[in-house]
C-alpha cells in the first residue's frame, strides 16, 4: 500500500523488525494491508464486545474488500478479562479454530486486548502471529508497540505475560471517533509521557495542542500518534527486554499508578490512564521533594494534566488507602529488588532517570505529606 498520508515507523529488532504504519483510514483497506497476514482467506480476530459493536461492522468491510473473511472471538471489556480464566478460554478458542503455529491473530481493541491476545499468541502452539490494531489511544501511543504482553495477577497488573513482537501494527486515528471521553482521556496521559521522560519540546507541544487534540483535531491526533511511537520505537530498539534500564523509562508513573489501580482492584473506578496521570505528577513531585528537579516544573506536569482533566493526587484518583499500603503495593512492582523500590523520577521535564534503591519507607513519608496536595 502505498499513501502519500501514511506515517511509516520501523521497530528496528533485526529478525523481529516490523512497520508501524499510522493514517486515517487504514481500516477501510484492512483488506489489503491484512493479505499476508491471512490464511485461506480468513483471519481470526480478537476483539472485546464494546469495540466490536462500534467497530466491527466497519473493520469486516474493510477486510473483506480484500477478500478476507475475519472470525471475530470477543471477550468481556475491561482489565476483568486480564485473567487466567480468560485467557484459558481464549486459548482454547483459538486451539478449536485449529490455529496453527504460521498463522497470525488480529488483536483488534484497546490496551486489554492487546496484552491478552498477544500473550495468547505468545503461547499457542508455543507461538504464533500477532497483529496489532490498535482502537484506543493509550493502545496506539504506546501499549500496541514494543512486544509486551500480559495478564494480571493478584500480586499486581500485568505480571504474567511475555515478550512477543508483533509482525505489523496498523493504528487508524478515525477509531478514535467512538471512544468516550473519559477513555481519551486516559490515553492522553500515556502520550504526554513521551513529552515528559524525554522530550521537552512535545511536552510544551502538548500544553499547546493538547485540548485541540481532546476535541477531535485530526491532524492533531496523527501527528502525536507519530511522535510517541517514534519515541517508544527507539527504546524498544535499543532495549528490547527491558535488561538495561533505558526500557523502564516508558514507566514513568506506572510504580504509583500500578498501585492506585491495584487499590481499585482494577475496575473502572480508575482506568490505567487516569492512574498513570496521578503517578506521573507524584513522580514529579516526588523528584522535587528530593532535590532531582525544581518544584516549577512538578507544578507545571500537574497544571496540564489537570487542565485537560486527569487526577493529580491520591484524592483525586480516588484512594482511600493508607501512605504505607500503597508504598507495600508498590513492592510488587516487576521493576522492585528486594525490600526497595526501583522508581522512574525526573531531573526535569524531558530528563526523566531510573532510580534504584528507593526506600519504600520514605516513599510512604511522602505520600503522607504530599501525596493528596
Amino acid at each position: 500500500m502505498r499513501r502519500a498520508d501514511v506515517t511509516t515507523v520501523r521497530v528496528a529488532l533485526e529478525a523481529r523488525s516490523y512497520d508501524v504504519r499510522i493514517a486515517p483510514g487504514l481500516i477501510d483497506e484492512a483488506g489489503v494491508l491484512l493479505s499476508p497476514y491471512a490464511r485461506d482467506g480468513r483471519l481470526v480476530v480478537v476483539s472485546d464486545e464494546t469495540v466490536w459493536t462500534a467497530q466491527g461492522q466497519r473493520l469486516t468491510a474493510g477486510l473483506e474488500r480484500g477478500g478476507i473473511a475475519p472470525l471475530p472471538l470477543l471477550v468481556s471489556p475491561g482489565e476483568v478479562s486480564k485473567s487466567w480464566a480468560v485467557l484459558e478460554d481464549l486459548t482454547n478458542r483459538l486451539l478449536s479454530e485449529r490455529i496453527a503455529r504460521g498463522d497470525h491473530i488480529l488483536a483488534f481493541g484497546g490496551g486489554m486486548v492487546g496484552d491478552l491476545a498477544g500473550f495468547a499468541a505468545a503461547i499457542v502452539k508455543r507461538g504464533c502471529g500477532i497483529v496489532q490494531m490498535p482502537t484506543s489511544l493509550l493502545a496506539q501511543v504506546d501499549s500496541s508497540v514494543g512486544g509486551k504482553t500480559g495478564i494480571n495477577a493478584a500480586a499486581g497488573k500485568n505480571m504474567i505475560g511475555a515478550f512477543h513482537q508483533p509482525a505489523a501494527v496498523l493504528i487508524d486515528p478515525t477509531c478514535l471517533a467512538t471512544l468516550p471521553e473519559r477513555e481519551l482521556r486516559a490515553g492522553y496521559a500515556e502520550l504526554v509521557k513521551y513529552g515528559l521522560i524525554g522530550d521537552a519540546d512535545f511536552f510544551a507541544w502538548c500544553e499547546a495542542n493538547g485540548a485541540a487534540l481532546l476535541a477531535g483535531d485530526l491532524d492533531a491526533i496523527a501527528h502525536a500518534i507519530a511522535v510517541s511511537v517514534a519515541a517508544k520505537a527507539a527504546i524498544v530498539a535499543e532495549d528490547e527486554r527491558e535488561t538495561l534500564g533505558r526500557r523502564a523509562l516508558l514507566n514513568l508513573g506506572h510504580s504509583f499508578g500500578h498501585a492506585l489501580e491495584a487499590e481499585a482492584g482494577y475496575s473502572e473506578r480508575l482506568l490505567h490512564g487516569e492512574a498513570v496521570a496521578a503517578g506521573m505528577a507524584l513522580a514529579f513531585r516526588l523528584s522535587a521533594a528530593l532535590g532531582h528537579c525544581g518544584r516549577a516544573d512538578a507544578e507545571r506536569v500537574a497544571a496540564h494534566l489537570a487542565a485537560v482533566g486527569l487526577p493529580t493526587t491520591l484524592d483525586e484518583a480516588g484512594s482511600h488507602a493508607s501512605a504505607e499500603d500503597l508504598a507495600a503495593l508498590m513492592l510488587h512492582d516487576k521493576k522492585a529488588s528486594g525490600d526497595a523500590l526501583t522508581l522512574v523520577l525526573a531531573h526535569g521535564i524531558g530528563a526523566a532517570f531510573v532510580e534504584h534503591g528507593v526506600a519504600p519507607e520514605g516513599v510512604a513519608q511522602f505520600l503522607r505529606t504530599e501525596g493528596a496536595a
